[in-house]
């Protein structure tokens, strides 16, 4: 019986790696964030506007969009602002409706890496490569944010 409980704990636990500089942000500096994607890569700008970040998507210097559309194949290129002190790089997977595992968590499946760097310094101040349910991804989110603020 012991066993079964053992292994689903071992599996929860490698289900994310996350390194950070403690105490290294600075909440009255200006982060950028690239546009759009699916739920960590939306949560995270929301999670740092709720806390009084100035969360910034930059420019788009592509004209070949045309409302949202690409209308050429070209790649969408964002201008990223002088005064964006932290850039936040998100890749992800699409999101998986998980009611199982994930009932009462949010229901999402999340699949990411995340990376905070520091334009001033060039220091890498926050990786993470996570999967995990929507509620609890964000729960960890604001962890790692508390951490890392001055």
């Amino acid at each position: 019986m012991k066993r079964f409980l053992i292994i689903p704990i071992l599996l929860l636990a490698a289900c994310n790696s996350v390194y950070i500089k403690p105490n290294s942000m600075d909440k009255t500096q200006t982060i950028y964030a690239s546009r759009g994607g699916y739920g960590m890569k939306r949560s995270i700008k929301e999670a740092l506007e709720n806390r009084n970040y100035n969360v910034v998507v930059g420019k788009l210097k592509n004209n070949n969009y045309v409302s949202g559309e690409n209308v050429s194949g070209d790649v969408e290129l964002n201008e990223i602002p002088h005064n964006a002190r932290y850039i936040v790089k998100t890749a992800e997977r699409k999101e998986k409706f998980n009611p199982f595992w994930c009932a009462f968590n949010g229901f999402w499946w999340w699949n990411f890496n995340v990376s905070i760097a520091d334009q001033q310094t060039g220091d890498e101040i926050m990786t993470w490569r996570g999967r995990g349910c929507a509620h609890s991804s964000i729960q960890k989110l604001n962890d790692i944010l508390d951490k890392l603020e001055q």
